[in-house]
């Protein structure tokens, strides 16, 4: 089937058991043959979350096919011709939340006047017209927007999908039917612990464990593409299996892998994240894990965004705005590029692209860069606001 047609790119799609390979054509097939063989090996090796109408392959993909998933290749093949599309573009809602987690990378976001259904509308918009094709919501909590489904309406499906992450507070039935109806992709519900009583621990609050596993509830009965969200520490890697085991009990989709980032009230705990040889393991996991016929999906963003796959997307495919309006290159790098209450998205987009740091491809999160974090984040003094204004 035809997935993706320009004038000076096609690409088909063959399906054979469950199997999705790729195959360009065209006078620029040559420029997005790379990215197109790096795409096919992970759909050869690893399993997509569900194959019918369409082929899901992902929560943070588009589906195959569907004109998102075109705007998903146009900017791959953007990112090997070096030009720098936004396909991904996360926003803060609101700063209210529940909880008080020990790790929280926005505690320290000045956040301003919550943005009003127009503002999160309009940052939509501009965000779908610089080339996202994924608009995630995030907090604080997103749960406690009564509008949130307003939101996900506006967003048009025929260029991107739309997800939100949550901590499951709030995501009661009725909140997850009225989201599905509006057209929400995916739910992505965070978990620090497999266990109770630490995962309440770490959130500061209880209660926060059973918020988890009723959103879970909710989000799968409303017929939802549910994740589960982990951000691993070096506390929590172990229970690796332990996540698994519960994510496939429940009938959960996917699994997110994260990393814990020395940022917000984890600024000072550098040592305290995981290393090579821990994301050498996430990525054994996921290998291991995507090749089983059954269970949940896996992806372990250290290795997907490391050497191996795609590099680190920070200000070059990812763009955060706070919910103050701040302009990040990333939702875990605390340098503010302008604010989209006081001028579009495109302008303070071209900025972070003027950065020495982001004109080139880093090979994993700069945030984990001891050399990035000498020069942009030891640097800002104590008392500035935050995120830091870049000048």
């Amino acid at each position: 089937m035809r997935v993706y047609e320009k004038s000076y790119v096609k690409i088909n799609a063959e399906i054979e058991n469950g199997k999705v390979q790729l195959i360009p054509q065209g006078t620029l097939s040559q420029v997005a043959r790379p990215i197109i063989k790096r795409i096919n090996k992970i759909f050869l090796e690893e399993k997509p979350i569900s194959v019918e109408d369409q082929i899901i392959f992902s929560s943070w993909a588009p589906p195959v096919p569907s004109t998102a998933f075109d705007r998903l290749i146009s900017a791959l093949i953007a990112a090997v011709m070096k030009k720098r599309v936004p396909d991904q573009a996360s926003i803060g809602i609101t700063m209210r939340c529940p909880n008080n987690c020990i790790h929280c990378g926005a505690a320290d976001i000045i956040a301003g006047p919550e943005p009003t259904l127009d503002e999160v509308n309009r940052i939509i918009d501009e965000s779908i017209e610089l080339g996202t094709y994924l608009i995630s919501f995030d907090g604080g909590e997103p749960m406690l927007r009564s509008d949130l489904a307003d939101m996900v309406r506006h967003v048009d499906k025929s260029k991107a999908i739309a997800i939100s992450f949550t901590s499951g507070y709030g995501l009661s039935a009725e909140k997850a039917k009225e989201l599905k109806n509006a057209g929400l992709y995916a739910v992505l519900i965070s978990l620090d612990s497999p266990d109770p009583k630490e995962h309440d621990r770490i959130r500061g609050r209880t209660g926060s464990y059973e918020d988890v596993m009723n959103g879970i509830s909710n989000s799968l009965d409303a017929g939802l593409l549910t994740g589960l969200f982990v951000v691993v520490t070096p506390d929590n890697i172990d229970d690796l299996e332990e996540f698994y085991n519960l994510a496939q009990d429940k009938g959960i989709h996917e699994i997110s892998l994260y990393e814990i980032v020395a940022v917000g009230r984890w600024l000072d705990h550098e040592s305290e994240t995981i290393n090579s040889n821990d994301v050498a393991r996430l990525a054994r996991f996921q290998q291991e894990k995507n090749k089983l016929k059954d269970g949940p999906r896996v992806i372990a963003f250290p290795y997907f965004m490391g050497p191996d796959m795609f590099g680190c997307f920070a200000g070059k495919r990812w763009v955060h705005i706070t919910s103050g309006g701040d302009v990040l290159p990333c939702a875990y790098t605390p340098l503010s590029f302008g604010n989209v209450r006081n001028e579009p998205l495109k302008d303070i987009w071209k900025r972070i692209g003027k950065e020495p740091v982001y004109k080139k491809s880093a090979p994993s999160c700069l945030m984990r860069d001891p050399g990035f974090r000498a020069k942009y984040i030891h640097t800002i003094p104590k008392d500035a606001r935050m995120p830091f204004i870049m000048r």
